[in-house]
């Protein structure tokens, strides 16, 4: 591609720069001149991810965190302006996130889910038809579709890593912290009311994990009442769900997440994580919190209730790492996959913007559209959270050109109601878009061999669902999550400074002393470490 134009030149440049520096100022770099020494090495790393945690609820809850979150508060290393700098905010991108540092135009990892030209059908981020489960029948998962290493990763490849484990009620949130050398991940299954894993892992679960499964934890559970903690007299309504899997409905509630942090303490015990004379690493997400701020909305009771008996989970776990390997001994680091828009209606409430819009409609209205203008036929393959992709055995069929196609039905879409913003395949490929903060989250966000031929975005607040509420959008109440530090080598303190999510496993690996990971696209938080003597 060609730029003739001098302004042209100079507004490319700049559009990468920014894309590459995420805003951020710099920190002046270490003086010349000192010795290297060899980092002293934790015991055990462990990456805890609240799925669904914005970072105001750190602030709006603070009175009542006396645990996990208030240890972070008071003793550990805050970022108060973190933020994803990457569209869609989804939980497999956040989780890729997290420990490789790579945007999903580097990592492969685009969603949860996305629509596979060359198998012509949706696949999950984590979905292998090579792999089969472990516990349960069915198709396995694995991290194969990550095309990027992670901290665990680096720590083994550097020899210095030992054991690595990822555990979670989601598939790709247990698979894609843990990378692709783990020793285990293991997900809930709602059907049998069991963890489970995949053959890419071994042949069959451990032990321990079996005696686990044994205790049918779940069963007690499932028929337990979530009392609140405003009024232990008084229970949540559970969400009404449509008849499906039996343990289902236990993803709404805080028992989830004690049932990941119950496994996590076994996996501490049966392991012997931190025992050893190499750095273990363990990956633990708590999923519960984002079924309940989908179902109630981020200013309900429920979410607010969840987040406090999430801190005091929280505790209960430092505790038994104290009491097993010694906090010491640990690094700990922790985040969220992404935040949550507040219910429209609670929106109109407030006189702020924000509306339902019906995705059924629009693809309806796009379908005419394309009908009317080049011939009947089903025009649309695929439209995956916010990524369209067109027919293009219809296309060829009627020998169109695809672009000419694709760039008519963006016209057509930023036509409807509650859109803001709709991207070509080849406009994101040759990269020529605005040059502002917003634009560059939907870059990285690309990736060619993956996306979609459109990528629709909302204005801020419009939602799709007909209840409840979502997240996706590159808007700050998605994008603005913790990211703190607890531990050792850890330089307590409040950091106002912006940063991305992606600078953790930069700032992990430099603590380490390993290769940061291959795709990793952040800065080292130096002014969060202790230096080394």
């Amino acid at each position: 591609m060609v730029f003739r134009s001098p302004a042209a030149r100079v507004a490319l440049f700049a559009a990468l720069l920014n894309a590459a520096s995420f805003g951020q100022t710099r920190p002046a770099p270490a003086p010349r001149g000192a010795a290297l020494a060899e980092p002293k090495m934790p015991k055990l790393v462990v990456g805890i991810m609240v799925d669904q945690f914005r970072y105001d609820y750190l602030n709006r809850f603070r009175k009542e965190y006396t645990g996990g979150f208030a240890r972070f508060l008071k003793q550990g290393a805050v970022f108060t302006n973190a933020h994803y700098e990457h569209f869609p905010t989804v939980t497999a991108i956040g989780h890729s996130t997290f420990m490789s540092g790579a945007t999903p135009s580097v990592s492969g990892i685009i969603g949860n889910s996305w629509w596979d030209q060359n198998t012509q059908k949706t696949v999950t981020s984590v979905s292998d038809d090579k792999t089969d489960l472990l516990g349960a029948l069915g198709a396995g998962s694995s991290p194969r579709k990550m095309l990027v290493s992670t901290i665990p990763d680096e720590l083994k490849i550097s020899g210095k890593g030992g054991k690595a484990f990822g555990i979670s009620i989601k598939d790709r949130s247990a698979i894609l912290p843990a990378g692709h050398m783990a020793n285990g991940a293991f997900w809930f299954d709602a059907q049998s009311g069991t963890f489970v894993s995949s053959t890419y892992y071994g042949e069959k679960l451990p032990d321990w994990v079996t005696a686990y499964n044994n205790e049918k934890l779940a069963d007690k559970y499932i028929s337990r009442e979530w009392m609140t903690l405003a009024d232990p007299a008084k229970a949540f309504k559970k969400p009404v769900r449509s008849p499906g899997a039996k343990y289902a409905e236990l993803d709404y509630t805080p028992y989830a997440n004690e049932l990941v942090e119950g496994l996590a303490e076994r996996a501490i015990e049966a392991e012997k994580l931190g025992q050893g004379t190499k750095t273990d690493f363990l990956s633990v997400s708590f999923s519960a919190n984002d079924y309940v701020g989908h179902a109630m909305g981020p200013d309900s009771d429920e979410v607010h209730d969840i987040s406090v008996l999430t801190d005091r989970l929280l505790e209960k776990f430092f505790q038994y790492l104290d009491k097993k390997v010694g906090l010491n001994n640990v690094v700990i680091v922790m985040s969220a996959d992404h935040g949550v828009a507040p219910l429209v209606e609670v929106n109109e409430a407030r006189h702020m913007p924000g509306k339902r819009l019906v995705m059924a409609e629009q693809n309806k209205a796009l379908d005419e559209a394309l009908t009317n203008k080049f011939g009947k036929g089903k025009w649309i393959t695929n439209r995956a959270e916010y990524a369209i992709t067109l027919n293009r055995e219809l296309i060829a069929s009627k020998r169109l050109e695809l672009s000419a196609v694709v760039e008519y039905a963006a016209g057509v879409l930023r036509g409807f109601e509650g859109i803001q913003r709709v991207y070509t395949h080849d406009q994101l490929l040759r990269g020529q878009v605005p040059h502002d903060r917003f634009h560059s989250r939907i870059i990285n966000g690309f990736f060619p061999q993956r996306s979609g031929d459109l990528h629709v975005v909302q204005y801020p607040y419009f939602l799709y669902d007909k209840t409840g509420t979502t997240h996706g959008l590159p808007f700050n109440y998605d994008t603005h999550v913790p990211v703190m530090f607890l531990g050792m080598g850890i330089r307590p303190g409040r950091y106002h400074q912006q940063i991305a999510v992606n600078d953790i496993a930069p700032t992990l690996a430099t603590m380490l002393g390993i290769e940061i990971p291959s795709g990793a696209y952040g800065r080292v938080l130096e002014e969060a470490l202790v230096p080394q003597q």
